[in-house]
């Protein structure tokens, strides 16, 4: 028997998965990437902590399907910030149960706690799930598993119910003590991983789908920077540090035009909306040059595109917190 896990990289997945490896089944942890977790490529880690549980582990890029139906759409709505969860964990389901005849695999387990979230983990939000993926008794969810209805595993024998868990609430002591139990030293605490609860971050997301349609391309971008919005529209990005520079260099992205500031200056780089008018392309140029440690008097050559500006640094700064957006 072989089952596929929904695989968040946090504790609770890593327990659910080990308790079914401890019952001999075989678990492959699938991660369903739908673009929103953090800047850093977290595959090798995640291949580490599922090896920990005793599973193999796979990434799922699924960023393009979930942008077009579920992001813009959902069908119960948003949390508190941007953040469809009851859709968009029925759509990592869905996922999983489409590659359930592709791996022979017989069943899908999650880490999924009851109570833990009030919002998307309560009861009446573990059924709306399970409806809206159209499950097939198939979903079983260990750590809380006695406190549910049998599935279709635990009712087939596939699954020894009595070795799985009755886990409810936010309190995470019984996580942790098994934690230690299994000999697990790395694990995520718990927390906010997705940026689509992250205020910062929403108001970004919010702000670019106000003025043009969101593609894959553009949510690392949103991710990083500063972010302005100009006087005539245009968007405005610029590194806070040389690791997003580097990013902001390697992204290509065909609705914006690079920033470069020449001359060797310890400078952002950035990007600026190729629609953006002359006079935004010298803000975002004197704006680049605010960032810089030189004299705000001296002019310099900021290459925006395959254009180049003669610009000095801005000098009225509340400019800034009139266009920044997510700050």
């Amino acid at each position: 028997m072989k089952a596929l896990a929904l695989f968040s990289g946090g504790l609770d997945s890593m327990l659910a998965m080990r308790l079914i490896t401890n019952q001999g089944i075989h678990v492959k942890a699938i991660n369903i990437n739908i673009g929103f977790g953090g800047t850093k490529d977290m595959s090798a880690l995640f291949k580490e902590r599922a090896h920990a549980a005793g599973a193999d582990f796979e990434m799922i890029d699924a960023r393009e399907e979930y942008l077009k139906k579920v992001l813009f759409s959902p069908k119960y709505g948003y949390g508190k910030r941007f953040n469809p969860c009851i859709d968009c964990h029925a759509f990592m389901m869905k996922k999983a149960k489409e590659l359930l005849k592709e791996e022979e695999a017989g069943f899908i387990i999650t880490g999924e706690v009851l109570g833990q979230r009030p919002m998307s983990q309560n009861s009446k939000a573990l059924k709306n799930v399970l409806e809206l993926s159209d499950d097939d008794g198939l979903i079983l969810r260990p750590m809380s598993a006695k406190l549910l209805s049998p599935t279709k595993p635990e009712m087939e024998g596939w699954v020894d119910r009595e070795k799985l868990l009755d886990i409810e609430g936010r309190d995470r002591k019984r996580q942790l003590a098994l934690a230690q139990e299994f000999g697990f030293k790395e694990y995520a605490t718990p927390g906010g991983g997705c940026l689509l609860t992250d205020i910062y971050f929403t108001e970004k997301l919010k702000d670019f789908i106000a003025y043009q349609e969101l593609k894959v391309q553009d949510i690392n971008l949103l991710k990083i920077g500063r972010h302005f919005r100009l006087e005539e529209g245009a968007k405005l990005i610029l590194g806070r540090n040389e690791a997003e520079n580097g990013i902001l260099e390697g992204s290509k992205n065909d609705k914006f035009s690079d920033i470069f500031l020449g001359d060797n200056l310890p400078a952002p780089y950035g990007k600026i909306s190729k629609t953006a008018s002359r006079e935004e392309k010298l803000f975002a140029a004197q704006t680049a040059l605010f960032y810089t440690k030189i004299d705000r008097d001296k002019t310099h050559e900021v290459k925006i595109g395959n254009e180049f500006i003669e610009a000095s640094a801005l000098k009225d700064a509340e400019l800034l917190k009139k266009y920044a957006i997510g700050t």
